[in-house]
């Protein structure tokens, strides 16, 4: 085999429909468009969404909902999560930087600390937000929450 003998399988090779070539051809006249109508002219596109003057599904579908452009998007770490980090790691402070540090924050993520859980350990967490419960509970076992 050289490269000068090289071939595409038979078969795998078509030629291009020539469309609008004459009568002869098959595909003259009308060139496969059919007759008249916006269909068969040149730069006709469908409106997106367009059901044939049928009303359109997005228009059927009621509007439902509101979202709020001024809600505060927090990251909810948990007591039991807060336990976990103190079981692995040998800290008294655990703080944003801690957090984002260990892979449990984003560098734009606010924290807020929720109460599920149990605190055995004396820590002091910063944090941009705390439920009641958390707050409590750390304060219970001999820590500190401090909000940032």
């Amino acid at each position: 085999m050289k490269l000068h003998s090289l071939k595409p399988a038979k078969g795998s090779v078509k030629n291009k429909k020539r469309i609008g070539r004459g009568q002869g051809s098959g595909r003259g006249g009308t060139s496969t468009r059919g007759h008249k109508g916006a269909k068969s002219r040149s730069g006709y596109s469908q409106k997106l969404g367009f059901e044939g003057g049928q009303m359109p599904l997005q228009r059927r579908i009621p509007k439902f909902g509101f979202n709020n452009p001024n809600r505060v998007e927090y990251k909810a770490i948990n007591l039991d999560t807060l336990q976990q980090i103190l079981d692995s790691e040998n800290v008294e402070k655990v703080d944003f930087e801690f957090l984002r540090n260990h892979g449990y924050a984003g560098k734009n993520d606010l924290i807020k600390i929720l109460g599920r859980g149990e605190l055995k350990g004396k820590v002091e967490v910063e944090a941009h937000a705390f439920s009641a419960s958390a707050i409590e509970a750390i304060e219970k076992a001999g820590g500190k929450a401090t909000k940032l």
